[in-house]
């Protein structure tokens, strides 16, 4: 067998997202719920800037305890361009800490898996080359909203 080829990543930047809660409904598949994007922010050695309003993260909740995010939100850097960021995770826990993060306890990050795949789409600019990269992120979910440690793959 060949040698595996590393897996190199660079950090991109921090992103917080306020997230309002939305409508919950069953499916086949589990709970869906639907986060609304408030706000938030991004800073990072990359790039700078706010999370706009109007995003949204479609979750379901599964019969195996583990909640899948579907999320799509737009980024604005401080030099004014716009950032279509989406992403797919999963986050996943032992049941005891999944319902302290459901009742809106603060929990160490440790205690659970939070991770996603993001893509980026992008207009010219400093940041185009974005629309070129896989990148993913390591999440936590304290009470305030989501933040993700978000690494390009290269």
């Amino acid at each position: 067998m060949p040698t595996p080829l590393p897996l190199n990543a660079d950090f991109l930047f921090r992103m917080e997202i306020e997230v309002e809660p939305g409508p919950s409904y069953p499916t086949p598949l589990g709970e869906r719920r639907l986060g609304l994007v408030k706000s938030g922010r991004f800073h990072g050695p990359v790039a700078n800037g706010v999370v706009l309003p109007g995003g949204a993260d479609w979750m379901t909740h599964g019969a195996d305890g583990a909640t899948r995010l579907d999320v799509r939100a737009m980024l604005r850097a401080e030099d004014g361009q716009v950032i279509g960021i989406t992403y797919t995770g999963i986050r996943a826990g032992a049941p005891e800490v999944l319902a302290k993060l459901a009742a809106g306890e603060a929990v160490d990050p440790s205690a659970y898996y939070m991770r996603t795949a993001i893509r980026f789409e992008t207009g010219p600019g400093p940041l185009e080359y974005l629309n070129r990269v896989l990148a993913v992120a390591i999440g936590q979910r304290p009470p305030q909203g989501p933040i993700y440690d978000v690494y390009a793959i290269l």
